[in-house]
């Protein structure tokens, strides 16, 4: 028994590896960045909030995890390839990329102002492109890696006033399996997690966006067969497991974690 539990252990194990998460400062990336650091990933913590980003480092720092934080706009060609030529230079590989960070507007196409379908597309779609340019190569040269893409619920099935969101995670869900198919002969995995309602600043902000009552907001989120709003470490787990050996026959898949919103 104790044999097995320990080759459970070795294929959840991140011991050795390099991994980068974006949107690292807060909700799903917050904690997913904790969670690999504790599973021995050296973490890579990228965001344009500065100081929570460096906030993250220090608190995985002090539970013996090893993380750095880089400041960089993922929308941005040059400021994603100096980061991830920083992060190469400092580590000496890239195992793991967490396409994570990511923008709603709540808007139908007729109220959508073309400034907010810009930010929206290139925050949750280009950056996976330009991360991913930069990362794959590094992989390669590795002999492998896993990406995971954030999508979300409303990338497999539309939604209300959020026309650009759902367009862009659309575009993420079937990046992936395309991405999947172009390197697996590399032996780089890539799949997509898609939450559905997490409870992080980015849900709760939706409410002040519609005009609506927060802690209504909430309560109809929770509508779904597990009858709860998802919290971070719902998705969190997701993401460690499509890391980690434990998949290692995975790619070009979706897994969505929504307490059954969709079923």
């Amino acid at each position: 028994m104790e044999t097995k539990y320990k080759r459970i252990l070795d294929l959840i194990s991140l011991e050795g590896k390099v991994a980068i998460v974006t949107g690292a400062a807060s909700g799903i990336g917050l904690i997913t960045a904790k969670l690999l650091a504790e599973v021995g990933a050296t973490v890579a913590l990228i965001d344009i909030n500065e100081s929570d980003g460096l906030g993250v480092m220090e608190q995985i720092l002090e539970t013996g995890g090893k993380a750095k934080f880089f400041l960089c706009d993922v929308t941005a060609d040059s400021e994603s390839k100096i980061t991830v030529e920083d992060i190469y230079k400092e580590f000496g590989r890239i195992d793991i990329l967490f396409n994570n960070a990511g923008v709603i507007r709540r808007k139908n196409v007729l109220d959508l102002e073309e400034k907010d379908w810009d930010l929206t597309m290139d925050v949750n779609l280009k950056a996976i492109y330009l991360l991913s340019k930069q990362v794959i190569p590094i992989m390669i040269k590795g002999k492998g890696g896993s990406i995971i893409n954030t999508g979300s619920g409303w990338g497999i099935k539309g939604g209300p006033n959020a026309v650009a969101y759902c367009a862009a995670k659309g575009g993420v869900v079937n990046m992936t399996r395309a991405m999947a198919i172009d390197h697996g002969k590399d032996g780089i995995r890539v799949n997509c997690v898609c939450p559905g309602d997490i409870d992080t600043p980015l849900l709760r902000g939706e409410a002040k966006q519609l005009g609506v009552d927060e802690e209504m907001f909430m309560k109809e989120a929770a509508d779904r067969p597990l009858n709860r709003v998802g919290i971070p470490e719902d998705v969190a787990n997701t993401v460690l497991y499509l890391a980690s050996d434990l998949s290692s026959w995975v790619t070009g898949t979706s897994i969505i974690v929504d307490g059954g919103g969709l079923a």
